[in-house]
């Protein structure tokens, strides 16, 4: 079968496309046919192996590969087919059109892919698609689980920092679902992009740092890796939830203080990306609540165009890869 290779750590030069054996599921897998893969912050990251958050490098070097990957198709996030069953697999049938997440076995970059049948998996939303579903577990699993700790109500205030990304275009669109005053934080050329995903305020970093502009907020989910942690703790009212998706190691060690003055909240936890997720996704999705936002899609022969696309932060939502 064909697939995405990464045989070395390097730019995004080092991708090519490949022959690799086509795999066959275990009694427990399915067997699945990928159509669309969606190429992420992580996969880049694990591509060149540099990470804007440094702490876990050395456990995942000796994980992953010390001097090149063990596993040379990269892709955790997917949508496809179920072509094959192994003979303890009853939630699954052949034909099955499904979505969901590889977690760390990776392999979405390739044709096929076999997974355990007890993987967040789920059947694909009926109103959207390849394309798109590939677009909807990262994004929407982590901002489904982080936002779900800060318990929003109708009318909370609502910062999201970083808000163009494909976790930011979800939890912006699932805050304003459950009633919230969302304000977006990011460059200022995806205004017009975000607004549509529906912000009700924008703030160009460039020009404004929302820690100084002297306005509190319920809730502020950080996707930015190098953002004061004081100054969102100083921008939240009284009992306000500060949510940190990308969280450095000093991050992890002042939010074992469970609270900061007034009442104040820290979430750290990283998401598990549970069945339950998904499929609360997937309602949300077919009942039009949200949508996946997809930027560009490439071919699997313009991969490193793909991971160049979306390592230059210029992408609006997400960047797929069609798995021909």
């Amino acid at each position: 079968m064909k697939a995405i290779l990464c045989k070395q750590y390097g730019a995004p030069s080092v991708l090519h496309v490949g022959e690799v054996p086509k795999p066959a599921p275990k009694p427990n897998e399915i067997l699945i046919r990928v159509r669309a893969a969606e190429a992420t912050k992580a996969d880049c990251e694990m591509r060149a192996f540099k990470f804007a958050v440094k702490w876990f490098w050395l456990p995942l070097r000796l994980a992953m590969g010390i001097t090149k990957p063990r596993n040379p198709v990269l892709g955790g996030y997917f949508a496809g087919e179920v072509e094959a069953l192994g003979e303890q697999v009853t939630n699954f049938s052949v034909g099955d059109q499904i979505f969901g997440s590889t977690q760390m076995r990776f392999g979405a970059y390739g044709q096929y892919v076999c997974l355990p049948a007890s993987y967040t998996l789920v059947k694909k939303p009926n109103n959207i698609s390849f394309e798109q579903a590939a677009a909807v577990p990262l994004g929407g699993l982590n901002a489904l689980h982080f936002l779900s700790k800060a318990n929003i109500k109708p009318g909370d205030k609502v910062l999201i920092n970083g808000s163009g990304g494909s976790i930011g275009s979800f939890a912006l669109q699932i805050a304003k679902h459950w009633g919230a005053h969302v304000t977006a934080v990011d460059i200022g050329f995806k205004e017009n992009f975000i607004r549509s995903l529906g912000a009700d305020e924008f703030i160009d970093y460039t020009r404004t740092d929302f820690t100084r502009n002297a306005i509190s907020y319920d809730v502020i989910f950080d996707m930015v890796p190098n953002s004061s942690f004081e100054g969102c703790i100083a921008s939240l009212v009284p009992n306000g939830v500060y949510l940190i998706g990308n969280p450095r190691l000093t991050d992890l060690l002042k939010a074992n203080i469970k609270r900061y003055g007034k009442g104040r909240a820290v979430h750290v936890a990283f998401a598990r990306e549970t069945l339950e997720e998904l499929t609360t996704l997937k309602n949300m999705i077919e009942a039009e609540a949200i949508m996946p936002a997809v930027d560009k899609v490439y071919r699997m022969g313009q991969a490193a165009e793909a991971h160049m696309r979306v390592e230059t932060e210029r992408r609006l939502g997400s960047v797929v890869i069609v798995i021909s």
